[in-house]
């Protein structure tokens, strides 16, 4: 399997909750109250299956940060500081 199969998105839903979801999935993989931890499951949940793309997007629906959780790889590592 390709690691974007792997791939997830966290982002607000309708209702308020954050959700944690595999972007090959209709289904989210997990619900929270706080965009935090839906982020650090995600995270842990792409470290456990062999690494991917981790995106966040924000309230305002924009992309907030695109990580590369190990041990995926990213061929254009970023300059910034972020992670």
């Amino acid at each position: 399997m390709s690691g974007k199969g792997r791939d997830r998105t966290v982002y607000r839903r309708p209702d308020g909750l954050w959700a944690n979801k595999r972007n090959d999935s209709a289904r989210a993989s997990g619900l929270h109250s706080k965009q935090g931890d839906a982020a650090r499951e995600a995270a842990e949940m792409l470290k456990n299956q062999g690494g991917g793309e981790l995106t966040i997007v924000g309230r305002d629906r924009r992309i907030r940060s695109k990580d590369t959780i190990a041990p995926g790889s990213d061929p254009y590592p970023p300059k910034d500081k972020e992670h």
